[in-house]
């Protein structure tokens, strides 16, 4: 029984095991680029001159990924209240984030990250699975995410920090 019981555990975590061992993405990344591409071929920021962010990948295939844009070109609530704001600080607020949690795979003969995703900053988000083309070339790491209705694609780029 204790037998069967090991077997069982075993084969419950290889999923996870199979990510830690086929994952070149398991370790820390810190955010060094959130631009877009647009449909004319121009690249621009899409967080600001200095956007800042994390992506954390675990060897057990949970993730976390933040973005914000510059914290000097983010607009202040001149309440100091989360809960009061304006119609105006509430929009420059969700618009200068994007976050989400949850789990992920990485698929390297395709060159994608499959995100499912637990939360999001964009409710739209919740729940659903997101998959990502990449790059990983030394320690950089670039992901494209689905172009947006006018066309523009984002693309976020990290630096391994361990």
């Amino acid at each position: 029984m204790l037998k069967t019981f090991a077997v069982l555990i075993g084969l419950a975590l290889q999923p996870a095991l199979a990510v830690a061992q086929n994952s070149q993405l398991v370790g820390t990344w810190k955010l060094v680029a959130a631009d877009v591409v647009r449909p004319d071929g121009r690249t621009v920021e899409d967080y600001g001159s200095a956007p800042r962010g994390i992506a954390l990948f675990t060897g057990d295939g949970q993730y976390v990924v933040e973005i914000y844009r510059a914290a000097a070109e983010r607009t202040r609530f001149a309440s100091n209240d989360k809960s009061r704001g304006t119609p105006e600080e509430y929009k420059d607020a969700a618009l200068s984030i994007s976050t989400h949690f949850g789990r992920y795979t990485v698929d390297q003969a395709k060159s994608t990250i499959t995100f499912a995703i637990t939360s999001s900053s964009f409710p739209n988000l919740d729940g659903t699975t997101q998959v990502r083309s990449f790059t990983l070339e030394g320690d950089t790491l670039a992901w494209r995410v689905a172009p947006r209705p006018d066309g523009s694609v984002p693309v976020s780029r990290f630096v391994r920090v361990r």
